[in-house]
């Protein structure tokens, strides 16, 4: 056995034994103060929303009517999981994941329905979706191109689930054109990680599919973001969690995430427009935790290092945990 191995098998054991709970800061609503025909926000004590996760917005129009927002809140906690290394790595490995799984998208689209746009609804709107989130047009020609030539496979879609250290639930999308390879290298990375592979639908329950737009914190003011949400219709507002040791490098990669559905997609992203809100380039969809799981420092780091190590993997498009 590796000196790594060893190392990850006392963490694990030592894990099973600490409770690692950290204590919550308590949450109430906060009034949102706007000018204009909107009138302003009636706040909630901290027992009338939904979690300990949520505050709530209550809007009264001058017709009368009366909408609300939730605005998911993030935990207070006494430690940092770690320092981000490598930011500007990070960054880039992300943007070249979501053009290759555009890139893996467009060619099986073009297996499936052929080339022209007009015949292929499929193609069509991946075009579309492609201008959206401004997406190169030589990355949509070239695998336009890659789809046509021989011997190039069709890719299909697959869902692994594992369970990670803490009681933290993991999903893994991948999108491959040899199901074979992509399954053996994500059982490879888990048990060496010490995770362990979960039966189809055991974990995908903890999560729901969403529209998500990221924005990164530092380019945008949450009042701002609240009023554009409340006008697009959002379901959710999501802040960036915080730490007691946070620096001004670490403030400047958190990201708010606006949650909403297919239908008030465009219009979100129409309205970030129309303010000057700059938003960050993903895939528009993502995998959220209907129950954050909390776990202690070192399942978390352990769950980190499993998740890092999958994301490497070419066949794998995203990740996603439960874990806070």
């Amino acid at each position: 056995m590796t000196s790594s191995s060893s190392i990850r098998t006392l963490g694990a054991a030592l894990q099973r034994f600490s409770n690692g709970i950290s204590s919550k800061c308590p949450i109430s609503s906060i009034n949102f103060h706007r000018s204009g025909s909107a009138l302003l926000l009636r706040s909630f004590p901290s027992s009338a929303t939904s979690s300990l996760w949520d505050s709530v917005y209550e809007v009264k129009s001058g017709g009368g009517g009366v909408r609300r927002i939730w605005t998911t809140s993030p935990l207070c906690m006494g430690r940092r999981s770690c320092k981000i290394a490598g930011r500007k790595t990070a960054q880039n490995a992300k943007k070249m994941k979501l053009y290759s799984k555009i890139g893996k998208e467009l060619v099986s689209a073009i297996k499936k329905g052929g080339t022209n746009p007009m015949s292929n609804t499929t193609l069509a709107a991946l075009i579309e979706k492609c201008k959206e989130l401004d997406i190169p047009k030589d990355i949509v020609d070239r695998n336009i191109k890659r789809a046509t030539e021989k011997g190039q496979e069709a890719y299909i879609e697959k869902v692994y689930e594992v369970y990670g250290y803490g009681g933290a639930s993991i999903v893994v999308e991948v999108l491959t054109d040899k199901i074979t390879r992509s399954v053996a290298s994500v059982r490879d990375v888990v048990r060496e990680c010490g995770g362990k592979m979960a039966d189809p639908g055991s974990v995908t329950f903890k999560f729901r599919r969403a529209r998500v737009v990221n924005i990164k914190a530092k380019d945008a003011d949450k009042d701002q973001l609240l009023s554009i949400a409340l006008d697009a219709g959002a379901e959710d507002v999501i802040e960036p969690p915080s730490y007691e040791d946070d620096t001004d490098e670490d403030l400047s990669e958190r990201y708010f995430k606006i949650v909403t559905s297919n239908e008030n997609y465009p219009t979100v992203i129409s309205k970030l427009r129309d303010e000057g809100v700059t938003f960050e380039p993903d895939n528009g969809s993502e995998l959220l935790p209907l129950t954050p799981v909390e776990v202690d420092d070192e399942a978390l780091e352990l769950n980190k290092d499993l998740i890092s190590r999958l994301l490497e993997l070419d066949d794998v498009d995203a990740v996603y945990t439960d874990q806070v």
